[in-house]
């Protein structure tokens, strides 16, 4: 009962949902700017359940726009911190206190 669809997924169906992840995430960057935030950390989320749905990766570009625990979309100084500690740039998420460090600069 209910089961949903089973098997590979095919090719228009990858890529549509590429195209909506990528989509989810300019509508919550648009909401979040325009002082909406409850409505982009759903896109957020909405965002992460079709690429985690259709095994589609979250491109690298829009990765560390939203909180991997909590889904919050991020703006820097309201709903993330963003500091430069010893070379590495380190981002916490204020809503759960989910933190990730990174090299500050890429690699040449």
């Amino acid at each position: 009962m209910g089961r949903g669809r089973r098997g590979r997924r095919t090719k228009e169906m990858v890529n549509l949902a590429r195209a909506r992840v990528r989509r989810l995430y300019e509508l919550a960057e648009k909401e979040a700017l325009a002082g909406n935030p409850e409505r982009a950390d759903r896109y957020c989320l909405l965002a992460w359940k079709v690429a985690t749905r259709y095994n589609v990766r979250i491109p690298a570009d829009l990765k560390f726009s939203a909180c991997r625990k909590c889904h919050t979309y991020f703006v820097p100084g309201t709903t993330s911190r963003v500091r430069i500690n010893r070379g590495r740039r380190i981002l916490t998420c204020e809503k759960c206190g989910w933190t990730h460090r990174m090299a500050a600069r890429p690699k040449q």
